[in-house]
């Protein structure tokens, strides 16, 4: 159960719900009117919007960072969304959440109990000086995180802060890959032959074959061809090198800001 020295501490505390399943940042605290415990907290379920989501944290449980609601994610996503950006809530929305979350007021001590499954008790009414049961004081201001601390005359205005910087991604993979490819080559090479002619000469000496018998002589005759012969052997090598060039490139985003009205509450004259 979280006590009312806890207060500021609910700021910085995600609300989470018995799963574990994340709801949201507490926006705004809402204090009973009796004893001072915080009794509903307002969060965020999106990223924009001036309508809350209120959940009761009176019997939660703090710790770590987190506020531990005894309500599942769902029922708190459901919940009457309730616009404050006025800073008053009216006793029909009070009403509409005691009445959302089966939830009454309490009587004497200002504890608020689940209702019984017969039906909602009669006799919720309560009387209280300064805070109300939803955490606004007598003039109907309220005691949220945006609301100035009892003895404060000034809130702090916040402004988001556009923070650009790098960081390093793979854009592409570049891979050296050899193949062979076939390339026809003309190259001329000289090649001989032999050839054959006919010499006549007179008969000198002794003859050597038989007068009017039939003779033959043969002669071999040579001619070069062609070898083709082919050998591998290195001619370059080949590697990838980076560089690093700087490109200019523009980058836009949104920036939120608080800004801070001044609200006049009149009491009519007596």
């Amino acid at each position: 159960m979280i006590n009312q020295a806890e207060v500021d501490r609910l700021y910085d505390c995600e609300v989470i719900d018995e799963r574990g399943e994340r709801i949201g940042p507490v926006k705004q605290v809402w204090l009973d009117d009796r004893d001072g415990r915080p009794v509903w907290a307002s969060v965020h379920t999106g990223l924009f919007g001036l309508k809350e989501t209120f959940v009761p944290i009176q019997d939660a449980d703090m710790g770590n960072g987190t506020i531990t609601v005894h309500v599942d994610k769902q029922k708190v996503k459901d919940a009457p969304k309730i616009d404050v950006d006025d800073q008053h809530m009216s006793q029909e929305q009070q009403d509409e959440l005691y009445a959302y979350y089966d939830l009454i007021p309490g009587r004497r001590s200002g504890e608020h109990d689940r209702l019984p499954a017969s039906g909602r008790a009669a006799g919720t009414g309560h009387t209280g000086t300064g805070r109300s049961a939803m955490g606004r004081d007598a003039m109907g201001r309220q005691t949220g995180r945006h609301a100035g601390r009892p003895g404060d005359d000034a809130v702090t205005r916040y402004e988001e802060d556009v923070q650009v910087g790098t960081r390093d991604v793979e854009a592409e993979r570049v891979r050296l890959v050899k193949h062979t490819v076939t390339e026809q080559r003309d190259v001329t090479v000289p090649v001989e032959r032999e050839e054959f002619r006919v010499v006549r000469e007179p008969v000198r000496g002794e003859p050597t074959g038989r007068p009017f018998a039939d003779e033959e002589a043969e002669v071999f005759l040579h001619r070069q061809e062609p070898v083709v012969e082919k050998t591998a052997k290195p001619v370059e090598q080949v590697r990838l090198e980076k560089e690093t060039r700087t490109d200019q490139q523009h980058v836009r985003g949104q920036v939120r800001k608080e800004e801070v009205d001044v609200q006049r509450d009149q009491r009519p004259e007596r």
